[in-house]
């Protein structure tokens, strides 16, 4: 048997190497023990296998677990596993080889991982998530033995200068690490890693379902009554993680209640879920996601500093609460975990890489909630868009790859009933034979829109309106072609053929009579309001109303022209389109007038007053409504005298 100490001397990069773990990748100090548990249940995970593969293998797989040790006086924390153990050779490679490697190969490592397929994953090297204990140590010692051998290996360093390693003649099965401690700094976020109840609270947080018992001794007024016996031997353990992970079971295995338990702890949510999304992916990248639809929208749904996204675990060991990079924005409502078992991650476990491998779990999880949506019963889909409508509209702009599961799943107010929403498969399917288009209004309310000019010949006619009040629609129109071969069309845009094949020839016939008839009044109207509008012409779309501005088919609304000035972008003035009814009395005379005496004063202050009232009717802001006002006042003042 060797009984020889060896010492070896730490290289200077090696010292960059443990500053650069210590001040700079790990931005939690509480991380070093979430690193440890994970090594330590590698440990057991390896002898398990390794004695379905080798039933030769002398080892005790009787009690395997993880134990946690700690001496608040010597001020000392140990990590015990009774797992598979390392060799001498072991120690040295898997953490002499971060010990020895200069700071520029391990950034090269960092980046070889950004290509899981193509180099070794970190996650997986025992040295780096041993060297965090540096955070928290002043010395760090290390006893293990490999199942099978006959002697165990003990390394020490104080993370500077040396370490040592020497054999290890009655070190048992497995590893155990013990951290002598730094003295609490609270100014540096350095706890006190010798208070049990620290501890207990970071083996929640971080590692509450490894698949192994973490064990720790019992609090002392738990603990049974001291019978003189050594003390070591008294000590009573008790498991402090649950084990729990409910996304690992089957559906059948875990209850209703159990659910609703789990999803107010990872969404602090105190309702039940509407849904719960299950998800497992198997082959050469596995992982499994246990999603929840809240019943609720949170109250910041839509404050810009909300936390969003899902708990994030590898391995069952919690790596980030709101990883937002497996959920697009517009799904931020919803809650849960994703558990991977190979997923790339940089050294800290913290900062996740954009690889391919995040981008995959991300596509997936998206088509999973969005089907799992559409398959709602009728009650709680009701349930869900009175909730997230606004929140699932914004998808419509930020994600056009499943833009058209998000408009086949959304639901809107129109003029058809107005007491129930309608899908636009429902819209397409009580189309006219001869509508081309699905039509719609934007507006602040349903009230103001139902009494807009410009739906005067949709309602006289029976044409149903989609009935848009939410700011957000004001965009995804603009994004969103049609559906289904038939184009979204706005009934306050272009221009607007409502008869039917029997009716054009007539209807064509009239309105070119009515165009020769209303030239020289649109001509003169047009140049009066040069200033305000780039056309007047004659509406195909007013009834009872005398007149209506309307946009080209590609112009900005006002109301996003608004949306947008509001968020400082400037944008150059856009001219609308002034419509005119020629059947409405006071069209009508002012043609008459302006055949008559044309170049009377008061014939272009009734232009501007017609051209303000369609402003207001369709609840727009006047440019000068004190000009406005005295117009009025003037003419009502000639009408009384």
């Amino acid at each position: 048997m060797t009984t020889s100490t060896e010492t070896h001397q730490f290289q200077s990069e090696a010292r960059q190497l443990l500053q650069l773990m210590v001040h700079s990748i790990y931005s939690n100090k509480d991380v070093f023990l979430r690193e440890l548990v994970s090594n330590a249940s590698d440990a057991l995970d390896k002898l398990r296998l390794e004695t379905y593969q080798d039933k030769e293998l002398e080892a005790d797989t009787s009690d395997l677990h993880i134990e946690l040790e700690l001496d608040r006086a010597a001020r000392t924390l140990t990590v015990r596993d009774n797992g598979i153990g390392m060799t001498r050779d072991e120690v040295v490679s898997l953490i002499g080889t971060i010990a020895k490697s200069g700071t520029a190969e391990l950034l090269a490592k960092l980046r070889e991982t950004k290509d899981a397929a193509a180099s070794a994953d970190l996650i997986g090297q025992f040295g780096v998530g041993f060297y965090a204990t540096f955070m928290v140590a002043d010395r760090v010692t290390l006893v293990t033995r490999r199942a099978g051998a006959g002697e165990g290996v003990r390394w020490e360093s104080a993370g500077e200068g040396t370490y040592t390693i020497e054999p290890a003649a009655d070190a048992p099965q497995g590893t155990a690490v013990t951290l002598h401690l730094k003295p609490e700094d609270t100014e540096d976020n350095l706890h006190d890693y010798a208070d049990p109840a620290k501890v207990r609270q970071i083996i929640k947080h971080y590692s509450d379902f490894i698949t192994w018992p973490i064990k720790m001794a019992k609090p002392a007024e738990d603990t049974t009554e001291d019978t003189g016996e050594d003390t070591a031997e008294d000590t009573e353990l008790e498991t402090v993680n649950s084990m729990k992970a409910l996304w690992a079971r089957s559906a059948s295995d875990v209850s209703s209640d159990e659910l609703t338990e789990f999803y107010r702890h990872v969404s602090h949510d105190w309702n039940p879920p509407l849904e719960t999304v299950r998800l497992q992916a198997e082959g050469t990248f596995e992982y499994q996601a246990l999603l929840f639809i809240p019943s609720r929208a949170p109250f910041d749904l839509f404050m810009r500093e909300a936390k969003r996204g899902i708990q994030l675990y590898v391995k069952r060991v919690f790596i980030m609460d709101d990883c937002e990079e497996l959920v697009p924005e517009y799904l931020r409502f919803v809650k849960g975990v994703v558990d991977a078992q190979d997923l790339s991650l940089n050294v800290s476990r913290e900062i996740l890489q954009q690889d391919r491998q995040i981008q995959l779990i991300r596509r997936r999880l998206v088509k999973k909630v969005l089907s799992a949506l559409k398959a709602l019963p009728a009650e709680k889909y009701a349930t869900f868009w009175g909730e997230f409508a606004k929140v699932m509209k914004e998808g419509l702009v930020a994600d056009p790859d499943n833009r058209d599961a998000i408009l086949d799943l959304c639901s809107f107010a129109s003029t058809h009933d107005a007491e129930r929403l309608t899908t636009l498969r429902e819209y397409v399917e009580r189309m006219k034979d001869n509508q081309q288009h699905i039509y719609y209004l934007t507006g602040e309310s349903r009230s103001s829109i139902e009494s807009s000019p410009h739906m005067e010949a949709f309602q006289a006619k029976g044409f149903e309106v989609l009935v848009l009040t939410d700011p957000i629609d004001e965009m995804w129109v603009e994004a969103v072609s049609g559906f289904e071969g038939k184009e979204l069309h706005s009934v306050a845009k272009g221009q607007v053929d409502l008869d039917d094949e029997a009716d054009k020839e007539a209807a064509g016939a009239e309105r070119a009579e009515r165009e020769k008839d209303f030239a020289s009044l649109l001509e003169w109207m047009g140049t009066t309001l040069a200033d305000t509008v780039k056309e007047v012409r004659l509406s195909a779309r007013l009834t009872t109303s005398p007149a209506c501005v309307v946009g080209d088919e590609h112009d900005i609304t006002p109301t996003l022209e608004k949306m947008y000035r509001a968020m400082g972008q400037e944008l150059p003035q856009v001219k609308r389109i002034l419509e005119v009814n020629p059947t409405h009395p006071l069209i009508a005379g002012l043609r008459t007038a302006h055949a008559a005496r044309g170049e009377d004063a008061e014939l272009a202050e009734t232009a501007h007053l017609v051209h303000d009232m369609a402003i207001l009717a369709e609840g727009g802001e006047l440019a000068d409504p004190a000009r406005f006002v005295k117009l009025v006042a003037k003419r009502l003042e000639q009408h009384v005298g």
